[in-house]
């Protein structure tokens, strides 16, 4: 299992923001302390504004680089955000290429991205990671690429960037009603929305997810990338889903079960249970 990080992305926070350091820093020590999943560590690729131009436009990078006033109450103008936010996309990238390379990736590092669009940073993600990735694994020759977002919240941004875009195909299972508001039917050709009620049983939310992957794989993907998030989770403070770690365990397995080779990226998350979330997902993807 490859682990692509960077400690440059704890750098940055807000008093009293969810989306805080910890989500990496306790993760990667979790992670670097047990034994059950072999893991090696990796760092993000370079990302040239060319990549990321594919899935955003080039006046919403140059306001991500000289940003002095926040996006939105939930999307503060950090110092130096571009950077952290090209940082994530480059773990994204790293993760894709260790997949078409046959090895399982998994980069942890923030910000996250699934809700940034072509034009527009909001709900704490600043430029697409996965979307960047998927983009850039086409131009490399990929003839079909999945997006499963399984973040408690809906994938608006991936779902806006490939919504009819030849060769993808998007699926997220989120909680509706909740933030960002959208994801409440299938949108294109192509983005395939799953909502599940505040307070669903576990049960009937694995059901859910379990369509979600099954429909997929009929879209014969040569590739999948994962918009990771752990907000489904019980104890999450900002959402009300019914998750529990092992339903991550099956999470992960599943994945690995569609026998297509798959990289993750972390989105959201943000209890404290967070490093065994992640540590257990990894050990179904890794079949531990």
């Amino acid at each position: 299992m490859k682990i692509i990080t960077d400690s440059r992305c704890t750098a940055y926070s807000s008093p009293g923001h969810p989306e805080k350091p910890f989500r990496v820093s306790k993760s990667v020590e979790r992670l670097k302390a047990q034994t059950e999943v072999a893991v090696s560590w990796d760092e993000p690729l370079p990302v040239e504004d060319e990549m990321i131009e594919r899935a955003h436009s080039r006046e919403h990078i140059a306001r991500l680089k000289t940003a002095t006033a926040d996006f939105d109450g939930d999307t503060p103008a950090y110092k130096d955000i571009f950077a952290h936010a090209r940082r994530g996309a480059g773990g994204a990238l790293r993760a894709l290429q260790a997949a078409r390379r046959g090895e399982a990736a998994f980069s942890l590092l923030r910000p996250p991205g699934h809700h940034a669009t072509r034009d527009h940073a909001m709900g704490f993600c600043y430029l697409n990671s996965v979307a960047i990735a998927v983009l850039e694994a086409l131009a490399a020759g990929e003839k079909k690429v999945a997006v499963l977002d399984f973040d408690v919240h809906h994938g608006n941004g991936t779902e806006a960037v490939l919504v009819n875009h030849p060769a993808t195909a998007f699926f997220s299972v989120h909680q509706h009603p909740c933030y960002p508001g959208t994801g409440t039917e299938n949108v294109g050709k192509n983005c395939f929305n799953y909502p599940v009620a505040p307070g669903t049983r576990r049960e009937a939310y694995r059901e859910i997810l379990a369509r979600a992957l099954d429909d997929l794989k009929k879209t014969g993907p040569t590739l999948v990338a994962v918009s990771a998030g752990f907000d489904a989770y019980a104890r999450d403070p900002i959402a009300q889903e019914t998750l529990e770690t092992e339903d991550f365990w099956w999470l992960g397995k599943s994945i690995r079960d569609l026998g297509v080779p798959a990289f993750s990226v972390l989105e959201g998350g943000y209890s404290s249970d967070l490093p065994e979330l992640i540590l257990a997902y990894l050990k179904g993807i890794q079949g531990a």
